[in-house]
């Protein structure tokens, strides 16, 4: 990653028209490279990063980009207002636009360590952290949230929460339109079982017009981000939708008024140099390929493309020439 020197990075508040999620295992440095061919204009977020991480591990691994990664966030994990801090404080090198605090996640894990959705409960230990991050960040730190957890009344304590958060400083949440349940449900289950409440994320805008609101949970398409900006929010997030039909992304552009930046073709012809730099690196073509499988969906090939990738990509010595046929063999099928 070439590291930036940063000056005055804040990004506007329009660039939140659409984001794609922080999603764990999916949402690195090659899949956010990927994303950005296809998008000049969405906000596209790292993985979860715990601050102790940040703090004591391989920070580059961790942490580094491509600088065609911008618009980039990167979304951290923690309760200890100390550490996290620190964390920001060893980010900001790096060159992030923004930091985001993960109070979303309902995994076992990560409520463990006293954060994710864990924190919901506690909005005043939230308005701690994020004021610590304030204070070593040049760039906007945000909050990623649920509408409320376990038995909590969501039209109660979303408000209450938004409202604590903000007088620590905070202007921009995205709040993921589902309760989480601490037991009982999987991390699958807590996207899925819990009913949406768009309405109620709408209202929260209706009713801290200061605030930048983002709704995420259950979104899968660009016609229901328009309905929903529409509708007076500042800006939707899409998380699997995008990853399993990245395609998706490429008319995303439009929600600003803009013409796609290119086409398909250009996409794949844009990732070869990338993939040919990675493996030079050492890489193997799978840690790449394996954002790419979604392409297609839909179309005649799209099964022979996931199969002759997943299968032959994570092979040894596995290169280019297996990513131009698979890429040549869809060109062959559209002709």
């Amino acid at each position: 990653m070439k590291q930036t020197e940063i000056a005055d990075k804040s990004v506007s508040y329009g660039s939140y028209r659409l984001s794609v999620a922080p999603m764990l295992d999916w949402t690195d440095r090659h899949c956010r490279f990927f994303h950005r061919l296809m998008t000049q204009r969405a906000m596209l977020y790292t993985e979860m990063v715990a601050a102790p991480a940040v703090i004591h591990g391989p920070r580059e691994r961790l942490l580094g980009f491509h600088d065609a990664e911008h618009p980039v966030a990167l979304q951290l994990g923690g309760s200890d207002p100390a550490e996290l801090a620190q964390a920001v404080r060893l980010a900001v090198p790096f060159g992030y636009d923004e930091f985001n605090l993960n109070v979303g996640c309902p995994s076992d894990k990560v409520q463990s360590g006293c954060f994710g959705a864990v924190l919901m409960q506690r909005p005043q230990l939230v308005a701690d952290c994020v004021a610590a991050m304030i204070a070593e960040s040049p760039v906007p730190v945000t909050v990623k949230c649920r509408i409320g957890v376990d038995d909590q009344r969501p039209e109660e304590v979303l408000p209450a929460f938004l409202e604590t958060v903000a007088e620590a400083g905070v202007r921009h949440f995205v709040i993921h339109a589902r309760k989480a349940w601490l037991q009982g449900l999987s991390p699958r289950e807590n996207r899925e079982i819990p009913p949406l409440d768009y309405p109620l994320v709408v209202t929260m805008k209706r009713r801290f017009p200061e605030l930048v609101i983002c709704l995420n949970g259950g979104v899968t398409s660009l016609a229901e981000a328009q309905s929903l900006l529409d509708q007076g929010l500042d800006g939707v997030m899409i998380g699997r939708a995008a990853y399993n039909e990245p395609e998706l992304l490429l008319g995303a552009d439009r929600l600003w008024g803009d013409q796609p930046p290119r086409d398909l073709g250009e996409v794949l012809a844009a990732m070869r140099p990338y993939i040919a730099d990675h493996l030079a690196a050492g890489g193997r073509l799978h840690q790449i390929t394996r954002h790419m499988l979604g392409l297609f969906t839909g179309r005649p090939g799209a099964r022979h493309w996931r199969r002759l990738l997943s299968e032959g990509a994570a092979r040894p010595g596995a290169g280019l020439d297996l990513f131009d046929q698979a890429v040549g063999e869809m060109q062959s099928r559209a002709a």
